[in-house]
């Protein structure tokens, strides 16, 4: 079985959102029990990394991080960034 780049792309890029959103449940989790806490450029780096996907469904599902105006402007703005990409790169290819 060969391994195209589009495959590498879809497993790496469904990876990055599944653990992105995790990080988010585990941060939640922790500002709940007054723990240490996932620091703030750490979820903009994985969402600027490719999981902005994982980041949103995170601050939805949890409902963390929507009262920070950098987190609920910002990931989605990164989130339409990101769909104009992959637009963009389809069309190209």
């Amino acid at each position: 079985m060969e391994f195209h780049t589009k495959n590498v792309i879809i497993l790496y890029l469904l990876s990055i959102n599944i653990l992105a959103f995790s990080i988010m449940g585990i941060d939640k989790y922790k500002a709940k029990k007054n723990k240490w806490r996932i620091e703030e450029k750490t979820l903009f780096i994985y969402s600027l990394i490719g999981g902005v996907y994982g980041i949103y469904m995170g601050m939805k599902i949890f409902r963390h991080k929507t009262r920070k105006k950098k987190f609920s402007i910002g990931i989605p703005l990164i989130l339409i960034l990101n769909v104009l990409c992959i637009i963009y790169l389809i069309k190209i290819s």
